[in-house]
């Protein structure tokens, strides 16, 4: 049988992808390889997956239902999704909202309804965000907490992807579960997270800009820590019960925030350079603190991340000057 996995030229994509194949899976990946960063970075993720025993890929915008459909009709034995493809970034949703209702919303409903129709159909596991604790003053964030209150048009529209999986999950049975991640890091990162944007400044000889006055804690998240738990999150699908559907939401941090201008320091290290830090006000959309309560995704899916943020930001460096050829 087959994973589909979309997004599946993106960070957490390619490395869930590299995970399954690792482990004899037959991989189906799809992506739009969109330009929202620089389309050589995907392709290059891309080019690890290509040529290897059990994988496939379809080029295909998820938002567009008919390409989306017409790109996945002959790969009938698809029995596991891991549906990861999104407009990603809080402050682009600023710029462009139209792509993140187009991608976040539309696209998960597409992928929902590719779902339903999918005749042993045996679990669907989606990324959420951490962005949707959104205004919460309570630390650590619990997947018990009410999430009502969205600062982004990207944190609203990852909840209302839960949400809708909910109303799926019930009215069809489907077993369902999202993922809260937690500042995902790694090598292979996207250029607009926080990893990638201060190595390329510090190497550049740069500033770096520092948002809040460097008053900021982010509870990063290695990536092999990530698709672990996404992977565990795959192998346990929910049950329906007599009072609730089959979907289940839990988070994936790694359960220690980090004071950003530690993480700095942290990156300094590991680079070998010295960093010019330009602080600067908050920015809207953004919050002053992540933090994960894991213990749900600790009992259910025996989730527990390894990586320190040393050991982290070194393998990140290293993998960074490398393929900058810095």
């Amino acid at each position: 049988m087959t994973v589909l996995v979309t997004g599946a030229a993106g960070f957490i994509g390619m490395h869930v992808c590299e995970a399954l194949l690792n482990r004899g899976e037959r991989v189906c990946g799809i992506d739009n390889l969109n330009d929202y960063y620089d389309p050589a970075l995907k392709q290059a993720r891309l080019k690890r997956l290509q040529g290897r025993n059990g994988f496939v890929f379809a080029k295909a915008d998820i938002g567009d239902q008919a390409a989306l459909n017409r790109s996945l009709e002959d790969l009938g034995d698809i029995d596991r999704i891991v549906h990861l493809a999104a407009q990603a970034g809080v402050r682009y949703s600023l710029v462009n909202p139209h792509a993140y209702v187009h991608s976040n919303v539309l696209g998960h409903l597409n992928i929902l309804e590719y779902a339903r129709h999918r005749a042993g159909l045996r679990h669907l596991v989606y990324a959420s965000s951490s962005s949707v604790y959104g205004g919460n003053q309570k630390l650590p964030f619990s997947v018990e907490d009410r999430v009502d209150n969205p600062v982004s048009l990207y944190a609203a529209t990852k909840k209302s992807d839960e949400l809708i999986s909910h109303a799926y999950a019930h009215l069809y049975g489907i077993p369902m579960t999202g993922l809260r991640f937690f500042t995902v890091y790694g090598p292979w990162g996207r250029p607009d997270m926080s990893a990638y944007i201060f190595a390329e400044k510090i190497m550049s000889g740069k500033p770096i800009p520092v948002f809040n006055n460097g008053d900021m804690q982010r509870d990063f998240t290695y990536i092999d820590d990530i698709v672990a738990g996404v992977i565990a999150s795959l192998d346990t699908p929910p049950k329906r019960t007599e009072e609730e559907a089959p979907h289940k939401v839990y988070n994936l941090g790694n359960n220690k925030p980090e004071a950003l201008l530690d993480m700095i320091r942290t990156l300094e290290g590991a680079l070998g350079r010295k960093a010019e830090i330009e602080f600067k006000p908050m920015q809207p959309g953004d919050v002053k603190a992540t933090y994960a309560d894991i213990e749900a995704s600790r009992r259910d899916l025996g989730f527990e991340p390894k990586t320190s943020i040393e050991d982290g930001l070194q393998k990140f460096a290293d993998w960074y000057k490398g393929y900058a050829g810095k």
